[in-house]
């Protein structure tokens, strides 16, 4: 049936490429969190009043989020085809767009983990200081907890702008639907390639979405 609405199809290809964009969306997602988190609470810990206030920090911190958010994802990967080459010894396939993906999306979700953090009852944090505890344990035991369904939020919003940056990276040889779309649909001109790939595509933002949303709504104690 598949085949009759979309001749141009091979669905070996098909499999491949889906596999290929989840495979470059959890793992760049995984790298993503962890940095994007460190550089949130670097944001957030260092900024005035922060547990570890440093105007220095804050400003080399915050310069990086900006810059690599100001840079757009087409021309960054381009940027970093020296560095990606050095890491993965290539710049085509899944695996050459992971450090381009995880560089790119790091630091808006960096700008989501602080929005987050800075939503924390401030009088929750003093209460935990007046208790002693050190500034661990008010990461791991405060800040991070209080702040979750604001964190499982921005990284759903950063997961969907990750699929569309996996679709770009195709383009240029990532792999992945974009790559399909692309080089097999739009450049042989056969269009039910590259509608089928956006319907993916829009597939698993929805997938995504859902499961960002549903885990957000189980842990919003509100």
């Amino acid at each position: 049936m598949l085949t009759n609405l979309f001749p141009n199809i091979s669905m070996d290809d098909l499999w491949v490429a889906t596999y290929e964009t989840f495979y470059m969306t959890i793992l760049a997602l995984i790298g993503t969190a962890i940095i994007g988190l460190i550089l949130g609470l670097l944001l957030f810990l260092t900024s005035k009043e922060g547990i570890w206030q440093n105007k220095y920090i804050n400003l080399i911190v915050a310069a990086f989020v900006n810059i690599f958010r100001a840079i757009p994802f087409i021309i960054l990967i381009l940027l970093l085809f020296p560095f990606t080459d050095f890491l993965v010894g290539t710049i085509r396939g899944p695996n050459a767009a992971l450090p381009a993906l995880i560089i790119g999306s790091a630091p808006f979700y960096g700008r989501l983990v602080e929005i987050a953090l800075k939503e924390v009852d401030k009088g929750v944090v003093e209460a935990a200081k007046s208790m002693g505890a050190k500034t661990s344990t008010i990461i791991t035991k405060v800040l991070i907890p209080e702040s979750m369904p604001a964190l499982v939020s921005g990284i759903t919003v950063t997961a969907i702008a990750l699929i569309g940056y996996t679709a770009m990276a195709g383009v240029i040889g990532a792999g992945g639907l974009g790559n399909y779309a692309y080089y097999f649909g739009f450049q042989r001109r056969d269009f039910d390639v590259v509608f089928l790939c956006t319907i993916i595509i829009v597939i698993i933002v929805f997938i995504f979405q859902f499961i960002g949303d549903f885990i957000t709504n189980k842990m919003d104690k509100r």
